[in-house]
């Protein structure tokens, strides 16, 4: 392993399931327009920025995927799909209007992170241990790795490098991912050490 690993996260762009006001999680949402200029804006930063990357790791989810692909296209490579870099498996509510879910299941006390999400979604616990999971792949690769996933994946994987554990529903620290929001890591193996060297929450243009 080198001496330095460089792990930059960064969140998909704009989808259509915010213009159509529903539960994303697991929904399959295509990027929209302004989704798909977003990520290109923030891949011509990194460019104008002179950033490489030895890999580019994708979840398969389109909104990820396809934005990977249009980094892939300003800076060059070729994608990989990991599934372990999906989002929080949230059950029933993927596809759900806001409305109707809140009718359909109803906010109920403080869930155990233990407890599966709605019956047939992820517990914190597993979204927590898959997120480690895939952040170890990618600092035994080594070098420098783009990774292209979602906000709820995004944070399990910061969470883990903080030593925070999972708490119960949205307690606890956030680390709040816009559309094209993106963080900077490096990770030294010899101290087991890590640094976060940039976070740029929010798109480089309008949603």
């Amino acid at each position: 392993m080198t001496d330095v690993v460089s792990v930059t996260l960064l969140r998909h762009g704009r989808s259509r399931a915010d213009d159509e006001g529903v539960h994303e999680g697991r929904y399959d949402s295509p990027l929209t327009e302004a989704g798909r200029a977003q990520v290109r804006a923030r891949a011509g930063d990194l460019a104008r920025r002179g950033f490489t990357f030895d890999a580019i790791v994708a979840s398969p989810l389109v909104r990820a995927a396809e934005s990977a692909a249009i980094v892939a296209e300003v800076l060059g490579g070729a994608v990989e799909l990991d599934p372990d870099w999906m989002e929080f498996n949230n059950g029933p509510l993927a596809g759900l209007p806001f409305a109707e879910a809140e009718v359909r299941f109803p906010s109920s006390p403080l869930l155990s992170p233990y407890a599966a999400f709605w019956q047939s979604g992820e517990s914190r616990w597993e979204l927590y241990c898959r997120a480690v999971r895939a952040l170890e792949k990618v600092v035994r690769r080594g070098g420098s790795t783009l990774v292209v996933a979602h906000g709820g994946i995004l944070n399990a994987a910061l969470h883990s490098i903080a030593g925070e554990t999972p708490a119960g529903d949205s307690q606890g620290l956030a680390f709040a991912f816009g559309n094209a929001g993106l963080a900077r890591l490096q990770y030294q193996p010899a101290k087991n050490r890590w640094a976060l060297l940039e976070f740029s929450p929010e798109s480089m243009l309008a949603d």
